[in-house]
């Protein structure tokens, strides 16, 4: 069987690397590049013109959609998966013609099926845009099977494990490939491996995503200091009151909610 050539992206890195090695065990993929943002995932598709595409969602630049939307339909058979934390994407993902979606973190029997579902599409006549009825099948799944958000979330603090309300999180950090998760009382780490998962059983209203590596709770924001290039940096709420980067693809949406 013919190994699918494959482009991995997402702007974690540690989420990139566990997909691309799930990929490679499966012996089934060749993945010929990598990408950490939607413009570098737009180059790299259309320099390699891989069999299949492995997406995520939210990143910098351009997200998921926004990337698929650029490159499919192609000039050629190219499958595209969305792979990311938050299902209430899936139906605008089978809008712009996915083969399959899966959620973070990916479960191996999942990616299996994804892999023979790409197959079926590239050996297909059928056209790419065309509908399928087991697509809308699997729209109905994803989204009766949304995960509730949880309402605590578990801080390992020292050698114990301490339980904090949703909305007293302050803000979340990635650094050393770990998650430091800070409210107004403590600050610990958490067992999620990478942000988008901790984001998704959050309120997707409260908790943004301004940087890669943070993700803060907008009602915890104390002062937004102007920064170069027209930026800010968020002074949050917390007994240090840490200074959080907003990346330049988030500030727009910074400055219209609070009207800046």
């Amino acid at each position: 069987m013919t190994a699918l050539r494959a482009v991995v992206v997402d702007d974690e890195q540690l989420a990139r690397e566990e997909l691309c090695y799930q990929l490679d065990r499966t012996g089934e993929v060749d993945i010929v590049a990598q990408a950490a943002d939607g413009v570098e995932a737009v180059a790299a598709i259309r320099t390699h013109r891989p069999d299949v595409v492995f997406l995520d969602v939210q990143m910098p630049g351009l997200t998921g959609f926004e990337v698929a939307r650029r490159v499919v339909p192609a000039d050629h058979p190219m499958g595209v998966v969305f792979v990311t934390a938050y299902d209430q994407h899936a139906i605008e993902a089978f809008e712009v013609n996915a083969v399959d979606y899966l959620l973070k973190p990916v479960d191996t029997a999942r990616l299996d099926q994804a892999l023979e579902r790409v197959r079926k599409r590239l050996s297909s006549d059928r056209p790419a845009g065309a509908p399928l009825t087991d697509q809308i099948e699997r729209i109905v799944r994803l989204v009766s099977g949304r995960q509730e958000r949880r309402e605590q979330v578990a801080l390992r603090v020292g050698d114990r494990f301490t339980l904090v309300r949703a909305e007293d999180i302050i803000f979340a950090s990635l650094a050393d490939e770990s998650i430091t998760i800070v409210t107004g009382q403590v600050a610990g780490t958490s067992s999620y491996r990478t942000l988008d998962e901790l984001q998704a059983r959050l309120d997707a209203d409260v908790f943004w995503r301004v940087h890669r590596s943070h993700l803060v709770n907008i009602n915890k924001i104390k002062e937004i200091v102007p920064w170069f290039s027209r930026n800010y940096i968020l002074r949050m709420k917390d007994p240090r009151s840490t200074e959080i980067p907003v990346s330049r693809s988030q500030t727009k949406r910074l400055r219209e909610y609070l009207k800046l």
